[in-house]
């Protein structure tokens, strides 16, 4: 446990910073818009990119690591999905809905690389570069899905929801890392100075992005809703990861990657999602909050158990 807790808290402190800098040095929305565009389609794309270009895949178990986020993401987006009729007779509304639904299956890609990075080094980053290659393309499909046919006011043609999917510069870092590193295609010394040069800078600016642009206010009296994303997504997520895992036969290094992936907090930019497709947008920054504050005690408990072997 307290290996873990090192390796966490560095995050953990860097996600504070960003908080105390968006109150005191760098107040304005706008400096943190900049630094979160430059990091979303800049920083955080390299980082990707470079990772899976480097990592040797023969050596990691990517269809038991990938398999299990996979199937336990698609497991709860059905669980949310089969549970909409229960929640809607306790008066959650569906733009409500689609907030839960994004806390529930989407996680903080900046808090899962730099614990994995921490705990195992490049081997663990690249075993969570596998993870992200998994998970991102099916929870933006379904989160976009779920929103056009819950929350937005015009409801979003197949067309709009590809498109979307198509501009999403994480998509597309996954599949140039991996199409590089299948093909073996060899990239000049340059490449790999100014790449791995922006790729250190990348999870702590996303970090402190992460921290600024958490909500405190209304935490004293959180609602139901926001209740049931906490429990989704920090409880019920890494139990039917950890469980999937096992069964695939993961185990030491593998099963903890498994367990960081699934217990980090939602994705910021699930809050600019909602946004901009009418989904319950404050709530969604409740529950993003809520997880970020509660994972600094989750994520320890669910890492070491894995840690321990199950």
């Amino acid at each position: 446990m307290a290996v873990v807790i090192a390796a966490l808290l560095p995050v953990f402190i860097l996600i504070v910073l960003g908080v105390v800098l968006k109150r005191s040095l760098m107040r304005l929305d706008t400096q943190w818009h900049g630094l979160e565009r430059l990091t979303y389609f800049v920083l955080f794309p390299m980082l990707l990119i470079q990772t899976l270009v480097k990592a040797d895949l023969s050596k990691v178990p990517v269809a038991g690591v990938g398999g299990a986020l996979l199937l336990s993401a698609l497991a709860m987006s059905l669980l949310c999905l089969m549970l909409r009729p229960a929640l809607s007779r306790l008066g959650i509304d569906g733009p409500a809905f689609t907030s839960i639904f994004q806390g529930a299956t989407r996680w903080q890609t900046f808090v899962g690389l730099s614990v994995a990075a921490n705990m195992f080094g490049d081997v663990g980053l690249a075993l969570a570069s596998v993870a992200m290659v998994a998970i991102i393309p099916l929870v933006n499909v379904f989160s976009v899905a779920v929103l056009a046919h819950y929350a937005s006011p015009e409801k979003q043609s197949g067309r709009a929801i590809v498109m979307t999917l198509v501009r999403n510069p994480l998509i597309w870092a996954c599949a140039i890392g991996l199409f590089i590193n299948v093909t073996h295609l060899p990239l000049p010394k340059l490449w790999h100075e100014v790449a791995d040069a922006l790729s250190r800078s990348s999870l702590a600016i996303g970090l402190l992005v992460t921290g600024a642009g958490l909500h405190l206010e209304g935490l004293l009296r959180p609602s139901a809703a926001a209740a049931i994303g906490v429990a989704f997504k920090l409880v019920l997520m890494p139990a039917l990861a950890l469980a999937l895992a096992v069964w695939f036969g993961l185990s030491g290094e593998s099963l903890a990657i498994v367990a960081i992936c699934s217990a980090v907090p939602t994705s910021s930019s699930a809050y600019v999602l909602a946004r901009q497709m009418g989904g319950d947008a404050p709530l969604l920054a409740q529950i993003i909050t809520l997880q970020t504050i509660f994972a600094a005690i989750t994520m320890p408990t669910a890492i070491a158990l894995a840690a321990s072997g199950g």
